[in-house]
């Protein structure tokens, strides 16, 4: 598995992380055995990055990264970023307080089982709590006080992005991004790494949908934001299938699963080019220890030609730039 150093962090993490959304909740039912074994598999395979929040499952994907961790003599190794702040309920700029703060990361500390969290990500918050110099003073008294060591914010657009970047101690940053998302490399990417920021790419499957497996009749769980949240009804649009319209997507996913290297699934090749342009972590999800172990090995594979990189942009700028491009 190859690494990336981030700087703000002062260490290196996996190319290739687990997301752990699925653990919790919003992608059909996977239970407590199974997630145990899918985060064994992914460790096995070298992954020592995972991304987990406090919301996920109410704390469910928090904890079974903390009972994880507790079985590991080797628990040192692995890197647990979290997130808060969608627990606020309304969830409004007021909401984000620094007893807010101390509260949300008291119970994922509790969850996780430790006395200081990796890093906490401010959880696309509301774009005005990015404007607010009060935020990142609140972040810095959490770190002050050693309740994480430091922190990093999780945005749904670019422009909010672009705002954390002006604090100095900005650790990381989480966007969409995936072949299908490709605004944050032409404008995020590049200052991000000349400050030594992390970009942690999520979504980094469309949700699934560069698997290159689902067609016009694919069905979803009923608990299965996948079912329930494409017209944007419970969170962001953009969250699920990266905000590509459905049917386009399947469409776009096709042209791309065409230029899948021998030897390679679909998925493999759209992990790859992520971390062959420059991110920090990709962050695929996994349902099944044979995922797991598909997506780890990516961090072993080798680069994609120039003629198959320059086939992706086309194909983004044919059938998905209109759709996505403006929006985020």
């Amino acid at each position: 598995m190859r690494t990336s150093g981030i700087e703000r962090l002062g260490r290196h993490v996996s190319e290739i992380g687990l997301g752990c959304w699925q653990l919790g909740a919003d992608w059909g039912n996977v239970d407590e055995d199974r997630s145990q074994a899918i985060l064994e598999a992914a460790a096995d395979a070298g992954v020592t990055f995972f991304d987990t929040a406090d919301v996920y499952g109410d704390g469910r994907s928090e904890r079974a990264i903390g009972q994880f961790l507790a079985s590991r003599a080797d628990s040192e190794n692995f890197f647990v970023a979290t997130k808060m702040g969608r627990r606020a309920d309304p969830h409004v700029a007021e909401a984000y307080t620094l007893d807010a703060f101390r509260a949300w990361t008291d119970r994922s500390r509790e969850n996780l089982g430790v006395d200081t969290l990796d890093l906490v990500q401010l959880h696309c918050p509301p774009t005005s709590v990015f404007f607010d110099p009060a935020t990142y003073d609140a972040l810095r008294v959490l770190v002050d006080e050693g309740r994480v060591r430091a922190w990093g914010v999780s945005v749904e657009k670019v422009e909010e992005a672009l705002q954390a970047l002006r604090e100095p101690d900005l650790a990381s940053i989480q966007i969409v991004l995936n072949v299908f998302r490709r605004k944050p490399l032409e404008q995020v990417a590049t200052e991000a790494a000349r400050a030594g920021v992390g970009i942690i790419a999520r979504v980094p499957l469309a949700s699934g949908l560069l698997s290159g497996k689902y067609d016009a009749n694919t069905t979803f769980a009923e608990n299965d934001h996948r079912n329930y949240n494409r017209e944007g009804a419970a969170f962001d649009v953009g969250e699920t299938f990266a905000g590509v319209p459905y049917d386009v997507g399947v469409r776009a996913a096709q042209e791309v699963a065409a230029l899948t290297p021998q030897g390679w699934t679909t998925a493999q090749m759209a992990l790859r080019w992520l971390t062959q342009s420059g991110v920090s972590t990709a962050i695929p999800g996994a349902r099944t220890v044979e995922q797991a172990q598909g997506n780890a090995a990516v961090g072993d594979l080798p680069s994609l030609d120039d003629t198959t990189m320059a086939e992706l942009a086309r194909i983004y700028n044919d059938s998905i730039r209109e759709h996505v491009h403006a929006r985020w």
